[in-house]
């Protein structure tokens, strides 16, 4: 039997004609974007060319882009390089509870160096109702941070909502959408959002490449410095052929939007169906109607504390999925997933569950196999 990748959600195989663009790429476009020699001109025509044609599928302005190295380094830029920007102005950022942990540890530096930190609440499917945005808002408050949807639990936050809420009381909106962008419509000028961080893994693109939107007016103070690249603002060489990749695949799955996402939520049901059939004490976590196809965020009642042994089990099936964020599962010391904290889950469950999310390349024949490996094995761990 083949290896059946269900963590898509962590990261995703590298489109085949992403991976044909960046091969060119690396050939003929060697040069840097700064040198005013041909070589250098060739590169920055392609760099501005693909900053063109990303705007366009964001509907935002090109030099409102900036590409960066990933959603991490987008996001860590749109936090500090805002509050550091705006501490004149006040020392409180808001952001939700369930963030991903670059957002979260961010904040925590953030509070380090002064700032104050509220996370906002969501309720027992993870969403935020934006009406209680309004109770944490205070005149010291600079930003708010959302994210558009939930790594783990696949939830889709009330962005436009929580985005005029915010800019009723005159506060900025941020919303990391790595996890939204190329699945769902994600337009600049609908989402009313200030600064929007994407990234091209998640979209069958390579590692390492990112962009941040920042709407034009929003001051912002780099994290990089040096030979002023990128208008100033983010400074180091740019990576031609990774942001070649990332808007190739970026036009590819918004061409692709609605007829993948309806094959992806066939497959989503078709899981959820066999799950439901085949294990009395199996239950879900996160809104099963507010959410992007492809996560199923699950757990055994009575058997949350099996859920490394079973990833390990599922791997030797030749199965890969993962018991939340990737990210999350860097530290040997978690108390388990505060995502699932945050919607009420108790230690135990918040420990317990497993993660499969779904992509562009898997079958039905790959969640048959899933399910088939997971019987056998949950039948041997009950039988012990």
């Amino acid at each position: 039997m083949k290896r059946v990748y269900l963590d898509n959600a962590a990261s995703t195989p590298v489109d085949p004609l992403v991976l044909e663009t960046m091969n060119h790429t690396f050939v003929d476009c060697h040069g840097n974007a700064s040198s005013i020699h041909s070589n250098g001109t060739q590169a920055k025509e392609r760099l501005e060319n693909a900053r063109f044609r990303l705007a366009s599928i964001l509907n935002c302005h090109p030099e409102e882009l900036y590409f960066t190295s990933g959603g991490t380094e987008a996001n860590n830029w749109a936090l500090k390089g805002y509050a550091f920007a705006n501490r004149s102005k006040g020392n409180h950022i808001i952001i939700s509870a369930i963030e991903h942990d670059c957002v979260l540890n961010t904040c925590r530096w953030l509070h380090q160096q002064g700032f104050f930190i509220t996370l906002l609440p969501v309720d027992e499917s993870g969403i935020i109702d934006p009406e209680t945005v309004k109770e944490y808002l205070t005149n010291k408050t600079i930003l708010i941070s959302v994210m558009h949807v939930n790594n783990e639990l696949g939830t889709i936050q009330p962005i436009r909502e929580i985005a005029k809420v915010a800019h009723e009381n005159n506060t900025p909106f941020h919303t990391d959408a790595c996890q939204s962008f190329g699945k769902i419509q994600l337009d600049a000028e609908t989402l009313k959002a200030d600064m929007i961080s994407i990234n091209a893994h998640k979209i069958y693109g390579p590692k390492g490449t990112g962009a941040l939107y920042i709407r034009n007016g929003t001051p912002i103070e780099p994290l990089l410095h040096g030979g002023g690249q990128e208008r100033g603002l983010r400074s180091t060489t740019e990576n031609i052929p990774g942001i070649a990749g990332f808007v190739r695949a970026a036009e590819i799955c918004h061409s692709l939007q609605a007829e993948e996402q309806q094959k992806i939520a066939l497959l989503s049901d078709h899981l959820m169906l066999r799950l439901s059939d085949e294990f009395e004490n199996v239950y879900f976590n996160g809104n099963q109607q507010q959410r992007v196809p492809g996560i199923v965020n699950f757990a055994f009642s009575g058997q949350e504390g099996q859920a490394i042994r079973l990833l390990l089990m599922l791997d030797e099936e030749l199965i890969s999925v993962s018991t939340g964020s990737a990210c999350s599962s860097n530290h040997s010391d978690s108390g388990g997933s505060h995502v699932l904290k945050a919607i009420g889950r108790d230690p135990v469950e918040a420990r317990g569950a497993i993660r499969v999310s779904i992509g562009r390349f898997n079958t039905e024949k790959d969640i048959d196999q899933f399910c088939d490996a997971l019987f056998r094995i949950m039948h041997k761990l009950q039988s012990n």
